[in-house]
């Protein structure tokens, strides 16, 4: 068995990172930006071809190229009966099946880029034909790059995208601001970069230790008047809270527009 790569970009290189990590997986990735393919082969020893060779049932074909470039991208592959993994946010097992030639082996992963470092988190959706043995494969694979959620509709990739497939973006954005902020107080970049990065890693560490809510444990630093007050109440003059829930939904909305343009027609459209 060989688990075939389709595209070689960031979500692949996670998945990839995780499986060399774990061990015991012959990976093959195909793609056209020969520059990537040679760090993922120098890097992580995969095998790599501009084309993809003859599948069988016995192989896997992950599917990672963005949805705009998909229906191209996969025209005229014969999946050989192979179990396919679709990364491709908002493109539904019908619109992949359609353009794989009638292919219904197709389960959905959503990783994230922390998969990377095994701190990934995947959401996982299979339909109601997907054999027990498939499934399992596929929560094993995933599981090399983090912790997997599967989730019960196929609707539910939309929130998954907007949560924790784009949500390390959204970390990197708040690490940026506070590292700028930090410089804006007169720490050199180098000093800037490790105070917010312990800060967060401090955080995290401690929200995840603790059997406690995220806002009581904010409200366990905020003291009533105080410096972090504060901080915490220009926050919300500013709706920063509103603007990251504004975020997230307009990241979901993009994914289910995704979906809709390729529908292949109003039966498929939920």
């Amino acid at each position: 068995m060989t688990v075939y790569f389709l595209g070689g970009g960031n979500m692949a290189a996670a998945i990839i990172a995780g499986m060399v990590r774990h061990g015991g997986y012959a990976i093959h990735v195909v793609g056209r930006n020969a520059a990537k393919q040679q760090q993922l082969a120098e890097r992580y020893g995969v095998a790599i071809s501009s084309t993809l060779p003859a599948l069988n049932a016995d192989d896997v074909l992950v599917l990672a190229v963005k949805p705009q470039d998909m229906q191209a991208a996969t025209a005229g592959i014969d999946t050989g009966g192979a179990l396919v993994l679709s990364v491709a946010a908002g493109l539904t097992t019908a619109t992949l099946s359609r353009w794989l030639g009638g292919s219904t082996r197709i389960i959905r992963i959503m990783p994230n880029t922390p998969g990377q470092v095994g701190m990934g988190m995947a959401g996982l959706y299979a339909p109601a034909h997907i054999s027990a043995a498939d499934k399992a494969f596929t929560e094993t694979l995933m599981r090399t790059t983090g912790q997997v959620l599967w989730l019960p509709e196929e609707d539910d990739m939309h929130r998954i995208v907007g949560i924790c497939g784009s949500g390390p973006a959204y970390v990197f954005y708040l690490l940026n601001a506070l590292q700028q902020a930090a410089q804006a107080q007169g720490f050199d970049a180098a000093e800037a970069r490790r105070l917010s990065l312990a800060t967060f890693n401090g955080a995290v560490a401690l929200a995840a230790a603790a059997d406690t809510d995220f806002a009581q444990l904010q409200q366990n630093v905020t003291s009533k008047g105080g410096t972090t007050h504060e901080a915490i109440e220009t926050f919300r003059q500013h709706h920063v809270a509103e603007a990251i829930a504004e975020g997230v939904a307009a990241c979901v909305a993009r994914s289910r527009a995704l979906g809709l343009q390729f529908a292949a027609d109003t039966q498929e459209v939920r």
